[in-house]
């Protein structure tokens, strides 16, 4: 894993490389007793001729500089998170999966190491990179995946730290979604806070409907996380021809919609089975079609295709390692 920290005057020391361990830290670190901490995801894939491929990287360093402003911790430059990355793929580049069997996951970490007792910004911050192999995130794998609308607990509002990959964010969304699972659902889908009929987001990634040649998914204003497959998605159904819209999403037009999908790093793009609101089952897509007139299974193909390096980047997004 990458190792580098950062004291209090803002000033990284040069980081490197060690053994994957543990971390020691003092029982009043900032990010164990305020949370004084974000992450990020992405991975690295494996191509045909054995090429090791990252996507979009400088997207979520940006990404982790944004929540570090929000969270009063500085953050390492973008050079210094991409290069931190990919010295982290180099190292363990021998558990990067075979082609189509998954990918490495890395998962670069930004917290309050220093002991602070009062609220306070920490005296010292740690950023680190530590990888996984990984394959499906959810256990239906490739299949549809099955949400429950959540309309007693919120997951972010207004003003508050929604828009931003803080660690905080997290386990709140566990009650839900564990109530959820014991239901036989796969997760929860979250409502805005305050009115309660716009949807934002599921636990950890975004999600999209699809009504004839719009595509809409809800506007990222500080209660939504602005996912880099989300981003890449939105430019991708846009250059097919397809309306693509970013706005209030009421939860009668999920209902309405022909189809429904999530994305995000881990989940990369998922189809959506059905969406339980309140005592109403509703199943995707409305319309018998075949596998490959389906949105979501197109613009799956047309995305792991790019991040998997079996087509012409022309877009400039893979970085090789």
């Amino acid at each position: 894993m990458f190792v580098m920290k950062c004291n209090a005057n803002g000033e990284w020391h040069r980081g490197q490389l060690e053994p994957y361990g543990v971390l020691k830290l003092s029982p009043s670190a900032g990010v164990l007793n305020y949370g004084q901490g974000l992450f990020e995801g992405l991975k690295t894939y494996r191509t045909e001729d054995g090429r090791l491929l990252l996507f979009r990287p400088e997207e979520n360093a940006n990404r982790m500089i944004l929540g570090a402003q929000r969270m009063c911790m500085p953050a390492p430059s973008v050079h210094m998170f991409v290069d931190a990355v990919k010295q982290t793929v180099i190292a363990n580049k021998r558990w990067v999966p075979p082609v189509g069997k998954g990918s490495l996951y890395l998962r670069p970490l930004l917290i309050g190491s220093g002991p602070v007792l009062g609220l306070s910004q920490s005296p010292e911050y740690t950023f680190l990179v530590y990888a996984a192999p990984v394959g499906n995130y959810f256990k239906e794998g490739p299949d549809p995946i099955h949400l429950k609308v959540e309309d007693m607990y919120s997951r972010a509002v207004h003003g508050g730290t929604g828009g931003v990959k803080t660690i905080c964010n997290y386990a709140p969304v566990l009650k839900a979604q564990l109530a959820a699972k014991k239901e036989g659902f796969t997760d929860v889908l979250y409502l805005d806070a305050v009115e309660r009929k716009y949807i934002e987001e599921v636990s950890s990634c975004n999600i999209f409907i699809v009504k004839g040649n719009v595509i809409s998914t809800p506007e990222a204003r500080g209660c939504i996380l602005p996912g880099v497959t989300r981003k890449s998605v939105m430019d991708i159904a846009q250059g097919l021809g397809y309306k693509v819209e970013e706005r209030k999403v009421h939860i009668n037009e999920v209902i309405d919609a022909d189809e429904a999908f999530c994305t995000g790093t881990a989940v990369v793009l998922a189809p959506v089975g059905s969406i339980t609101y309140k005592d109403t089952r509703v199943s995707f897509p409305k319309q018998k079609v075949e596998q490959h007139e389906r949105v979501a299974s197109n613009l799956y193909k047309l995305l792991t295709n790019l991040q998997m390096g079996k087509v012409p980047d022309t877009r400039g997004w893979t970085m090789e390692v």
